[in-house]
């Protein structure tokens, strides 16, 4: 049982039919548009992992069986599936999650068009809730995401990428849609603003937390956990927390020039000396702090059942990392 599998549990009897009818959702959203971008699509919904972000919409909506928390979580979900096969598209990736892309089988015009597909039916599901204020938080964080994403490409390959620069862009990447999914089941439980505010303030820190842990796992982790081979993001330029960190320790890895990390084996190997620092614990214990942030800014805001089971999420995300 997965992690997350553990928290559907913890959330009560109804949140495993709440996940199913979603992943219905999207089954049949990707199955009826046309064979080619519907088989793309498909490939890409079974590689998207674990449905973390549509979790976090139902368990900030409070138990609310209607139809609107299931179609804004599987909207959340489409656009992060969406910012899957454009990342594929740019770092001309084989695999995701062990699985071939849909870059890899179609090619580059399929691949976009089913990005496109797919982040256009986001907006078309989550519509269909007659909410303006849903959409517009969803068009936000998307917003951001596309910000982060220019951000990560204009920083690609360079050595003088600061821990705060670094944080900004975890920020928009990945931690504006983990805030819009708080957001959004806030919306459909109708809480008061501070009760949204909270919500938004954990799913940002969580989200950053999320993506440095997943950083050190592309440092760290084994391909049969990650779906990908170590050193992925040095073999496209993206500068990560572990290697900012493990440059200031290593002169050699502070003179590093990305752009000579040009085979996997010569990744590897930088992966081998930025974890023979002390970059890796410190990276746990940076997403460890936002981790303990994030559960802190619950206290006191949000009722008592809500809080224990969105730290649980927190834990069980951290652990998964362990």
């Amino acid at each position: 049982m997965s992690a997350v599998d553990d928290v559907v549990r913890l959330g009560g009897g109804r949140m495993p039919t709440l996940i199913e009818r979603a992943e219905r959702f999207l089954e049949e959203i990707v199955a009826g548009h046309g064979e080619v971008l519907a088989d793309a699509a498909a490939g890409t919904l079974a590689a998207g992992g674990k449905r973390l972000r549509p979790l976090l919409v139902f368990l900030c909506a409070d138990g609310n069986e209607g139809d609107a928390p299931v179609r804004a979580a599987a909207a959340v979900e489409l656009v992060h599936l969406a910012t899957l096969v454009h990342d594929d598209v740019v770092d001309r990736a084989a695999l995701r999650r062990g699985r071939p892309t849909v870059f890899a089988t179609r090619g580059r015009e399929t691949a976009t068009a089913t990005g496109d597909f797919v982040f256009s039916r986001a907006f078309s599901l989550l519509a269909a809730n007659d909410d303006e204020r849903q959409v517009s938080v969803l068009a936000d964080a998307c917003l951001a995401l596309a910000a982060g994403e220019l951000a990560q490409r204009h920083d690609a390959y360079r050595d003088d990428i600061s821990e705060e620069r670094y944080v900004l862009r975890c920020r928009l990447k990945t931690a504006s849609l983990f805030a819009a999914a708080c957001l959004l089941g806030a919306s459909a439980a109708g809480r008061p603003a501070a009760e949204a505010a909270a919500l938004e303030a954990f799913g940002q820190d969580l989200g950053i937390a999320f993506q440095m842990l997943d950083d050190l796992l592309d440092v760290s982790g084994p391909a049969e956990r990650t779906g990908k081979h170590r050193g992925t993001d040095l073999l496209d330029g993206t500068v990560t927390l572990p290697l900012i960190l493990a440059r200031e320790q290593d002169p050699a890895l502070a003179m590093l020039d990305l752009r000579e990390v040009s085979t996997r084996a010569r990744a590897e190997e930088v992966c081998d000396r930025i974890a023979a620092t002390d970059a890796l614990t410190a990276t746990r214990a940076r997403a460890g702090e936002l981790m303990a942030r994030a559960k802190d800014v619950l206290r006191g805001r949000v009722d008592d059942g809500l809080e224990n089971v969105l730290c649980s999420v927190a834990d069980r995300v951290a652990d998964r990392y362990a």
